[in-house]
């Protein structure tokens, strides 16, 4: 029985996790710099890993985690397209 009450939340993460993917990212984040939403990250890690979490603010600040990672992902994609562009240019003037 214990054994179903785990997959069952594992399954309800995953679903989190899938429709969090395809969410927006709240105009709020996107306006973060790198180093604001790394800092932001680092805090409610450091919230969650305590000992005394609340769970139901838990799964709110999981959901924020996944917002500002996809944010992350999104700036970084940004600088390699930026990067392979200027190196392209820099090729072809050779």
């Amino acid at each position: 029985v214990k054994r179903k009450y785990i997959w069952i939340d594992i399954f309800h993460n995953d679903i989190i996790i899938r429709s969090m993917k395809n969410e927006n990212i709240p105009a709020e984040v996107k306006s973060k710099s790198l180093k604001e939403a790394r800092d932001e990250i680092n805090d409610i890690l450091t919230k969650l890993e305590s000992k005394e979490v609340d769970l139901a603010g838990s799964l709110d600040d999981y959901k924020r985690l996944i917002q500002l990672n996809r944010h992350i992902d999104l700036l970084f994609k940004k600088k390699v397209k930026e990067i392979s562009s200027i190196t392209k240019k820099m090729k072809k003037n050779d």
